[in-house]
């Protein structure tokens, strides 16, 4: 993953100040939460360049070995300690941490960007966030959990522990069960990171009504940092 991902890029208005990198789940594409962009409700200010990043093709073991979009590879969707291939943790997270670069270099700094991503892509999100060497402006973690608890506490970052996180689980999942989504919660918690917790009741999919929340709490994000 040396090239940067491909990506859909959209801009809600010129010469953005505030980067969302968006991370979709297993098997799907940076077009799965592109629509959803107009429905956040942002104000016309700040400008954002939201960025859906393409995951590499790889085989997935849990999924028979099948070629697919994915950010690493799963053995089993059934044990947690199985969510941990590591060197694929580690290269999206290099991924990740070039998109992040590109945006330093288009004008936005790092605590201007937030990291955002559902289900194995919020996973990318929780572990590229919360060990990057400067402050992130927050992390999106959508029914999702932390994928290696060890590289994160291994290689938890200072600079990330007062960075806000907006975590929300369905009630009713059935892939990403959501004792493992409260789990990730307490254990970012216990680093020290804000989060602010919602749950809805839904299976392994977002909701209008979360949509709008993740919309509340990015234009408070704005606000804050506007002040």
């Amino acid at each position: 993953m040396s090239e940067l991902l491909p990506s859909i890029e959209i801009e809600s208005a010129p010469s953005p100040t505030w980067s969302v990198i968006w991370l979709h789940g297993l098997g799907a594409d940076g077009s799965d939460f592109a629509p959803v962009v107009p429905d956040l409700g942002l104000g016309p200010a700040p400008a954002v360049r939201f960025v859906f990043p393409h995951a590499p093709a790889i085989p997935v073991t849990c999924n028979g070995g099948y070629v697919m979009p994915a950010w690493y590879d799963i053995a089993s969707l059934d044990d947690a300690r199985s969510h941990c291939d590591e060197a694929g943790i580690r290269a999206s997270r290099e991924a990740v941490r070039a998109l992040i670069a590109r945006e330093n270099q288009r004008g936005v700094p790092s605590h201007r960007v937030v990291l955002a991503g559902f289900s194995q892509g919020g996973a990318i999100a929780y572990t590229a966030g919360l060990t990057h060497p400067e402050a992130l402006g927050g992390i999106v973690a959508l029914s999702t959990y932390i994928p290696s608890p060890a590289l994160l506490a291994a290689e938890f970052s200072e600079a990330n522990r007062a960075t806000p996180v907006f975590a929300a689980h369905g009630v009713e999942d059935d892939v990403v069960p959501v004792p493992l989504g409260m789990l990730a919660r307490d254990t970012v918690r216990q680093h020290g990171c804000p989060v602010e917790w919602h749950a809805y009741p839904m299976p392994h999919t977002v909701c209008m009504e979360e949509i709008a929340a993740i919309g509340a709490w990015l234009n408070a994000r704005f606000a804050a940092a506007a002040a």
